[in-house]
């Protein structure tokens, strides 16, 4: 899926120098980027952890 977004100029030249820094791309950027933010509020982030999350309450007593 495509997602167009609008990034601050100052944001995305930070981005570019990070880019270069690490040696990653734009788009492994925004993964890691997104990742952090789901973990951050306590969402998967990929299927496996959203399978392991629903068995893990599906366990719980009632």
């Amino acid at each position: 899926m495509r997602k167009m977004i609008r990034i601050a100029p100052t944001s995305l030249s930070a981005l570019e120098i990070l880019e270069s820094d690490t040696g990653k791309s734009f788009q492994e950027l925004m993964d890691e980027a997104v990742a952090d933010l789901l973990k951050k509020y306590g969402r998967p982030a990929t299927m496996r952890e959203a399978f392991e999350q629903s068995a893990a309450r599906s366990r719980r007593p009632k």
